[in-house]
């Protein structure tokens, strides 16, 4: 899952990146609203923390840029600002949560997990295909029952080709989505077909009944043969 955090406090940004890294999560981030707009520009993320104040112009402004791409979900507004017309025009404008600063990492942590939940897995806690069961929570894979042992990259991976079955999943936008935007400055992405290498092989080796598929060419499709 790759969240941006989008706040000009030098010190409140390195708290909530490295707390929400302890959780697994990657996260990219912006410290004024010039950089946060060319980031929402150019990528996809899965959640947004977004500050209204910020240095060169409102995070409201971006959110409604949001709304007008049909990208605004998955926002939490994290503000100063306890203001209730700025949390009315922050629902209005597709904000899914709005958290009054000071506030603490754990409160923040919780409410990331529980938008994630409730727009991906329809407030489960778990994708399940056919007999695989991801617990996105406890970073767990099941396979019949028995747990599957991944890396932190492996279960990455799947938990995307899992929430995107029998789509054709590009490189580019699979490597971005697990490693972050920093992957334009890969070489190549030979590193993605190690490790979707090694993943095949213990789906494989656990009898699981999905399949990675290779695209020549463009990327990969989860099936369920």
């Amino acid at each position: 899952m790759k969240i941006l955090v989008i706040e000009d406090e030098p010190d409140l940004l390195a708290a909530i990146k490295t707390s929400l890294e302890k959780e697994a999560y990657i996260v990219e981030s912006a410290g004024d609203f010039a950089s946060a707009s060319e980031k929402l520009g150019i990528y996809t993320y899965d959640c947004i923390l977004l500050d209204i104040m910020l240095p060169g112009g409102s995070g409201l402004d971006l959110l409604a840029s949001l709304k007008e791409a049909d990208k605004s979900e998955n926002v939490i507004i994290v503000s100063a600002k306890d203001s209730l017309d700025d949390k009315i025009n922050g629902l209005g404008l597709g904000a899914d949560d709005y958290l009054t600063k000071p506030f603490h990492l754990a409160e923040l942590t919780a409410r990331v997990k529980a938008v994630l939940r409730r727009k991906q897995l329809g407030g489960k806690n778990s994708v399940d295909v056919n007999n695989v069961s991801l617990l996105v929570e406890e970073r767990q894979v099941m396979v019949d029952d028995v747990p599957m042992s991944l890396n932190r990259k492996e279960f990455d991976l799947l938990h995307y080709f899992l929430l995107n079955k029998s789509r054709l999943i590009t490189r580019e936008s699979l490597a971005e989505h697990v490693w972050g935007d920093n992957i334009d400055q890969a070489d190549n992405f030979d590193f993605i077909y190690y490790q979707i290498k090694n993943l095949r092989k213990k789906l494989q080796a656990a009898a699981a009944e999905v399949e990675i598929q290779a695209v020549y060419g463009v990327g990969y499709k989860l099936i369920t043969p």
